[in-house]
């Protein structure tokens, strides 16, 4: 397998994981994109990083898009090359909103645009390797895809599945995300590590009717949304590192909004039309409210962007 194209770019999205039951499973797309454009050549690894994460992500062969890319050419057999990589992310880095999960992905997509037959690297191949890196299928399912993503494990096999999504009476998707980032992150190693191996049957029973449900509001029926987005299984048992994420969550959903952790958090994600009032409501719960970021963010009904040059 030669390398067949020197210079691409490549344009990743934010996703946002678990959507309250679905743990390790559902993720949505989100059109926040980061770009990393490759350069090969027969030098040094040089990276550069602008936005998100400069001065801060490594900057040599240990980042994350550049061990991606060299295990995706050593998938197909194609030989190593020189990187030059710049990076312009807006994807809060260690936020919940899947900055790894984009990196990875990014990665595996700067390979397959490179090499001289891109489907070596098809779907179903970024999906295995971009699984085998992260852990687990959900967000960067979503990455490769867009939308709203159903993903499992068959084994070591990862699979994944789109999941229809309604339309509003006004023809825009009912999804209309707003993502609230506070001003400081948790690595998902460290929120993973914090949740117990085992969990109560009665708990599992409700996150298993409850991510069902969900995938049944999202299609069909958007005003059961609030109860389908309640979790029993990882929220909670994360609050102890995420004080004021998990608080503000609680204040929400006691006035009926459908707040949910948005992944591994800390951010707070509302998946449908947020209250007006909601500014006045993150500054009432949080301290330091003026930390904190407030977007609406479409879904994106796309997955990775690639742009030949």
């Amino acid at each position: 397998m030669r390398i067949a194209r020197e210079r691409v770019t490549v344009q990743p999205c934010a996703t946002s994981a678990n959507l309250g039951p679905g743990f390790d499973s559902l993720a949505l797309a989100l059109e926040l994109r980061d770009r990393y454009t490759l350069e090969v050549t027969t030098g040094e690894t040089e990276v550069t990083i602008r936005g998100e994460g400069a001065g801060e992500l490594p900057t040599d062969d240990t980042n994350l898009i550049v061990r991606t890319l060299r295990e995706s050419l050593e998938w197909v057999g194609a030989p190593q090359i020189g990187v030059r990589l710049t990076c312009t992310n807006v994807i809060p880095q260690g936020a919940g909103l899947g900055s790894s999960a984009a990196a990875i992905v990014g990665g595996i997509a700067l390979a397959r645009a490179i090499i001289q037959e891109p489907n070596a690297l098809d779907e179903r191949a970024m999906l295995e390797i971009a699984t085998s890196i992260e852990g687990h299928p959900d967000s960067v399912a979503a990455v490769i895809h867009g939308g709203v993503c159903l993903s499992y494990m068959d084994g070591e096999n990862p699979h994944t599945v789109r999941v229809r999504v309604a339309n509003a009476a006004d023809g825009r998707p009912v999804l209309r995300p707003l993502i609230m980032c506070p001003n400081r992150t948790l690595s998902t190693t460290t929120a993973r590590a914090i949740l117990s191996p085992e969990v109560r049957r009665r708990d599992a029973t409700h996150n298993i009717a409850r991510a069902a449900l969900l995938v049944h509001a999202l299609a069909e029926d958007p005003s059961r949304l609030f109860a389908a987005t309640a979790d029993r299984l990882h929220q909670d048992e994360r609050s102890a590192h995420m004080p004021q994420s998990v608080g503000l969550v609680h204040v929400l959903r006691s006035q009926g909004v459908p707040a949910v952790i948005s992944g591994a958090g800390p951010t707070v994600l509302i998946p449908i039309d947020a209250p007006d009032d909601i500014a006045r409501i993150v500054r009432e719960v949080v301290e330091e409210p003026d930390d904190w970021r407030l977007a609406r963010v479409l879904l994106a009904r796309e997955g990775i962007h690639t742009v030949l040059s």
